[in-house]
């Protein structure tokens, strides 16, 4: 059951970064309700996946560098 919760997070976040409506770090955590300790964790595990996932400081979104293509198994990088 936590790993299927991880992997919704994780869905989620990557459509918001593909959108980059992400907004700051304190504000995904919120509109993912959890903590952003927690959110940090699951950014990093993303980009060991390798999601090359950066942060526009002026935009406050994350976005991915490179186009990716998403898997719940595995991030490919398209580029």
């Amino acid at each position: 059951m936590l790993f299927l919760k991880y992997l919704n997070h994780i869905e989620r976040i990557d459509q918001l970064i593909k959108l980059q409506a992400t907004g700051s770090p304190k504000l995904l955590a919120k509109t993912l309700e959890i903590s952003e300790s927690h959110l940090y964790k699951l950014l990093n595990l993303m980009k060991i996946l390798g999601a090359p996932i950066k942060y526009n400081k002026y935009k406050r979104t994350y976005y991915y560098n490179n186009k990716v293509t998403f898997s719940p198994i595995f991030l490919t990088n398209t580029d």
